[in-house]
């Protein structure tokens, strides 16, 4: 039997790209490993986004690479796919010869075939780049097609296969992106925003219930836009009764929200169905009007507390979370001090700070009035530091507040409060327990450890 070792980088969208593929290679015969060196293929998913992420794609290629050489190794082959070979292709195949393929996204589905030739010594050539966003998306009534069986038991209907048991699975609802963000490439190498049907996340949810998930993360470039191309721009807030009335789903939690396309029907239903856990994950970006706008995003300081405020009037205990780009073109002092105000005034409950840098095709790249690196660098330590206290003092707040957690680590009963997304946030730990990883505990917030809370 042929041995294949999934490498995955980047985010939860890669994860659940990593599960398919598994999946489409496990039907066709191949051994899973979870070691490399104990793999024929080394299939590493590598993620494009950023600078910082396309270097450790890179690295993970030549780590493996590695890995190919010495009388006892079992490893042949080590073929790079995901965003960043699907991005670059060609010149990246001539960059990186250390991979002895790079496989695009329409390789996918005849994975096996592909694998099965490059094992055997055939060379595959690498796909030419091109713009995705240009190519037709996928019209909503040719969707409509059977959902293959993964052939792994009795009833399953999921092309899909765990790489993991741990409680909580992303579940990707679309695919692609139709904003055009002006420091993002995902729409270059990810294509237009195509929503999967209801009755195929519904059916994979209930897949992820029966194999162990009680908590299912819903992902996506641009969450709030599910279902527009079907027709439908309120589909999620019909689709989030239907998981929540799934037998084995205890928390549903939404990603990637888009601050200018919340609407109040969203909110109330993020707020009120049961099993929705009240989790915000906005993407603000900046809060200078001249600065989004820049981006071709909307909004500022006041529209953003006034969203968070709506929230809160419905959750007041609502997880909220957002990332930033410090030093984007053009930004000036009163802007970063904008950006430092709302800040402090939004109570978040996590924050990501990235330095602006331009990443290829995108129209940031040509804009003017570009910061020195220097100032940028220093501008995100100073956010850095202020968030570093903002965070400590939203956990503060939590204090006496009973949560919910759910244990992901026995040893160190490590878990997640309802307000707490995975990998991304903070850390709920719980005092004098012995809880079963997956088990949902009930507990009070007693001290804190900057963003990570301690509950007895």
């Amino acid at each position: 039997m042929k041995k294949v070792a999934l490498v995955t980088l980047g985010c939860s969208r890669n994860e659940t790209d990593s599960e398919e593929l598994a999946a489409r290679l496990a039907n066709d015969g191949w051994e899973l490993v979870a070691n490399a060196d104990d793999a024929d293929v080394a299939l590493i998913n590598t993620c494009g986004f950023v600078e910082a992420a396309k270097k450790d794609s890179i690295d993970a290629v030549l780590e493996a690479n590695s890995l190919k050489h010495g009388k006892e190794k079992s490893l042949k082959k080590v073929v790079a796919v995901g965003c960043m070979a699907e991005r670059y292709g060609k010149e990246l195949e001539a960059a990186l010869p250390e991979a002895d393929a790079i496989l695009g996204f329409d390789h996918y589905a005849d994975i096996s075939d592909r694998l099965t030739k490059i094992l055997a010594g055939e060379n595959i050539q690498a796909h030419a780049q091109s713009d995705r966003r240009k190519l037709l998306p996928i019209a909503p009534a040719e969707r409509k097609q059977p959902i293959r069986s993964t052939k792994m038991g009795e009833g399953e209907r999921v092309l899909r296969k765990r790489l993991d048991n741990a409680p909580v699975a992303p579940l990707k609802i679309a695919a692609g992106c139709d904003r055009r963000c002006t420091f993002c490439a995902i729409p270059f190498f990810r294509g237009a925003f195509v929503s999967r049907t209801q009755d195929e996340i519904i059916s994979e949810a209930k897949w992820l219930a029966d194999n162990g998930v009680s908590e299912i993360f819903l992902v996506s470039e641009n969450t709030t836009s599910f279902g527009k191309d079907l027709g439908n721009i309120r589909a999620m807030e019909e689709l989030l009764p239907q998981l929540a009335d799934i037998d084995g789903i205890s928390r549903i939690r939404l990603s990637y929200l888009q601050p200018a396309e919340m609407r109040p029907t969203l909110i109330e239903a993020m707020t009120s169905i049961p099993k929705v856990v009240p989790y915000f994950d906005l993407s603000f970006q900046h809060a200078s009007a001249k600065i989004t706008r820049s981006m071709r995003r909307f909004g500022d300081t006041d529209k953003f507390l006034e969203l968070i405020s709506q929230i809160r009037s419905k959750a007041p205990l609502a997880g909220i979370r957002s990332n930033f780009i410090v030093g984007f073109p053009g930004e000036d002092e009163s802007d970063f001090q904008e950006l430092l105000k709302f800040l402090g005034q939004a109570r978040l409950d996590a924050i990501g700070i990235f330095g602006y840098s331009d990443e290829d095709g995108t129209e940031a790249e040509t804009l003017p009035d570009k910061l020195d690196q220097r100032e940028i660098r220093n501008r995100v330590e100073e956010v850095n530091s202020l968030v570093e206290q903002l965070l400590s003092d939203r956990s503060s707040e939590r204090i006496g507040e009973e949560v919910v957690v759910l244990v992901e680590d026995r040893a160190t009963q490590e878990g997640r409060a309802a307000h707490q997304g995975p990998e991304v946030d903070g850390s709920t730990y719980l005092l004098n327990s012995a809880a079963a990883v997956g088990t949902y505990v009930k507990a009070r917030v007693v001290a804190t450890d900057g963003a990570d809370l301690h509950a007895n």
